[in-house]
């Protein structure tokens, strides 16, 4: 696990790294912000639609988004996936794994299904647990943490194994290996609470879920 890890942070300055990485910052900046103007419209909407009061109002609306955009980073960021698992796990394994060979995994579909319904259960458990954020904010932060840990464990490493084996087999491989995945994940997930570092997560760890998936495999074909 630590192996992985530091594997995936020696190749951060990969030149193969840096479009996904710019993919993952920019999806994400846009769909927060569309959050925030979505709500600042809203409230001041709520508020007269009009006047200072109707401004201020907006204003602490698209604040407001703006705060809990570290609460909702992991669901969207599993919903984007698709823009930097492949390129960063065809990297990792270009660099490290060239013996492999070519991958053939779940169809295309079925790989963007998993994500787009993992993600959106993830945001529903996130969601259900955003009053902590109010009425208990460290008991809130650690629960965050703990939802987070299960979803970027469960939802990378899947993710990463799908390019090379059906889904059944991808979440079959996954529980055979959950203490380390689940340990990847708790990694990863402290730092999607920390703005700035959490744009790396996306591509940190499914560089460390790949060399996960495939040290100590024995690949055929």
């Amino acid at each position: 696990m630590i192996a992985a890890c530091l594997l995936a942070l020696r190749q951060l300055g990969d030149p193969a790294f840096i479009g996904p990485l710019a993919k993952s910052f920019g999806a994400a900046l846009l769909a927060f912000l569309g959050l925030a103007a979505l709500s600042a419209w809203a409230v001041a909407g709520a508020a007269g639609g009009e006047g200072w009061l109707a401004g201020i109002a907006g204003a602490l609306g698209g604040l407001l988004v703006l705060v809990l955009a570290v609460w909702l980073f992991v669901p969207v960021m599993l919903a984007l996936s698709g823009l930097f698992l492949d390129s960063v796990a065809a990297a990792v394994e270009r660099r490290f794994y060239p013996q492999l060979p070519p991958p053939q995994g779940a169809a295309l579909m079925a790989q963007i299904r998993f994500n787009l319904v993992f993600a959106l259960k993830t945001g529903v458990v996130t969601l259900a647990a955003l009053p902590l954020l109010a009425f208990a904010p460290p008991f809130g932060a650690v629960v965050l943490w703990l939802v987070s840990t299960v979803a970027l464990g469960h939802g990378l490493f899947e993710g990463v194994a799908q390019r090379r084996m059906p889904v059944a087999e991808a979440r079959a491989e996954r529980r055979r290996r959950e203490v380390p995945v689940l340990l990847i994940g708790a990694i990863m997930a402290a730092l999607s609470l920390v703005p700035g570092l959490n744009l790396l997560v996306p591509v940190l760890g499914t560089a460390a879920m790949t060399h996960l998936l495939h040290r100590h495999r024995t690949w055929i074909g």
